[in-house]
């Protein structure tokens, strides 16, 4: 590859800190696709003959063939998938493999291969967000009206109904597929043709192998074109962010599966058990998603150093690009699919939960709401009584709705028998019924939404 310039091969040291084969081999299907492209319009512009064209696109079908079967051979001697491609293809076609790089070189082509290879990984990570959010809807669906404790510092609050708790997930997972979305679309511009940073004084059609890709339409600069990774932050960014929430989720399966908690039923096939301990079901599919959000958050990170401070154009420091983007896509996929699993098939204890958000005075709130509705007390008063009803429902060990009228009223002589409609759970999540909020009726109507918007059928 370098005989005209160098007199000696390279050291043993440098042929192993160059080569980048033993990991972008996975970039492939996307060398011989861009590769495909280039020289269909190498041909379609004269550039290269028809009959050359036709047998380099030949041999690059036979090429794929091969790795398809047998998977990539590792040579160090050849550094990267791309020079992997060409040695097999002129092996197969002789040296009519060698016009196959006319007018490009291996930055724009590294950077159209990992492109499409990003592209790809955020229309699998869409999909797999999008069956979240079905198991999610799914689900949600089944318990509008299922009461459970709704948390601040993970002390009871007030009583939210599990459906409620469940499209809050819906929600978020549906911005991770908004700023995937924004990625693909800032990705979407071709950089083949780019050649090493200068472009090429071949009259070659570049619009023509971004549509040929599937791209909108070539970059604009050939120094960003070659030099640019935004597309693989920006894709590392949403994972991170979408990872952060899936972690949220693990986190709450963890602590509901627990024995203080035990609000949930964890599948046997995303559980494990212990070597010693044979009462043991741990959620350990949830404490690993838990634990990949750190590994992703730090492929972000990575990144981000490594491009920190490069000139323009190509360095080689750009080579260890895309360890952290395959490392996180495969994080991510199996983070998701994991998530999936267990919202779909996870069995929700909710009287366990209901007697959770009664025995947590969940409707104190609404005790003060009532009394600033119907007596016309200050709500800072009627915060103050309220306490006074909370501990003394605590001193008794019962729910606020079952201390009697005539205690509630020795509290304070304002109250009177009506309070009881407000007190219990059932009424509390029911009163909630402003756009967004917890009641039934609100959480039916977000999950009718959602279904409309992922083409469900309705309920």
């Amino acid at each position: 590859m370098w005989g005209g310039r160098f007199d000696g091969g390279p050291s043993a040291i440098m042929r192993e800190i160059n080569a980048s084969i033993p990991f972008d081999k996975a970039l492939w299907r996307q060398d011989i696709a861009a590769s495909k492209a280039h020289v269909t319009m190498l041909g379609a512009q004269s550039i290269v003959s028809g009959e050359d064209a036709k047998a380099i696109l030949s041999g690059l079908d036979k090429v794929a063939a091969e790795f398809e079967a047998n998977g990539v051979p590792e040579d160090w001697a050849l550094e990267d998938i791309h020079m992997t491609t060409e040695s097999r293809l002129a092996e197969l076609i002789g040296p009519v493999a060698g016009r196959l790089h006319t007018a490009r070189s291996r930055n724009d082509q590294v950077a159209t291969d990992f492109k499409l290879w990003v592209r790809d990984a955020i229309d699998q990570a869409d999909a797999g967000l999008e069956a979240l959010q079905k198991a999610l809807v799914i689900r949600a669906g089944e318990h509008a009206a299922s009461i459970m404790p709704g948390f601040t510092h993970l002390q009871t609050a007030q009583p939210v109904t599990l459906g409620h708790h469940l499209m809050a997930y819906y929600e978020m997972a549906a911005r991770d597929r908004s700023r995937l979305a924004d990625a693909r679309v800032r990705l979407n511009r071709c950089p083949l043709g780019s050649a090493a940073l200068a472009g090429t004084g071949f009259a070659i059609d570049r619009e023509m192998t971004a549509s040929a890709l599937g791209f909108d339409a070539p970059t604009d600069n050939s120094l960003d074109g070659v030099s640019d990774r935004d597309f693989a932050l920006d894709y590392l960014s949403a994972a991170a962010q979408c990872v952060l929430h899936l972690s949220r989720l693990a986190e709450e399966f963890v602590l509901w599966a627990s024995q203080p908690f035990g609000w949930i039923t964890l599948p046997d096939g995303l559980s494990t058990g212990s070597s010693i301990m044979p009462q043991k079901k741990n959620p350990d599919a949830a404490e690993l998603v838990r634990g990949h959000s750190g590994r992703i958050t730090g492929c972000l990170v990575s990144l981000m150093v490594t491009m920190k401070g490069l000139p323009l154009a190509y360095s080689k420091d750009m080579q260890d690009d895309k360890p952290p983007v395959f490392e996180a896509a495969s994080l991510l996929a199996l983070s998701i699919a994991a998530m999936t699993g267990m919202v779909a098939e996870a069995t929700f204890r909710t009287e366990r939960m209901r007697q959770a958000a009664e025995l947590g005075y969940a409707t104190a709130t609404d005790l003060a709401d009532w009394l600033v509705r119907e007596a016309d007390i200050p709500f800072r008063e009627a915060h103050h009584i309220t306490g006074t009803a909370v501990k003394l429902a605590e001193a008794r060990g019962i729910a606020l709705d079952l201390l009697p009228l005539d205690e509630l009223k020795a509290i304070d002589a304002r109250i009177d028998e009506r309070v009881f409609s407000a007190l219990s759970v059932e009424a509390s999540v029911a009163a909630r019924s402003s756009h967004g909020g917890t009641a039934p009726n609100q959480v039916r109507a977000r999950v009718a939404d959602a279904r409309k918007a992922l083409g469900m059928d309705p309920v």
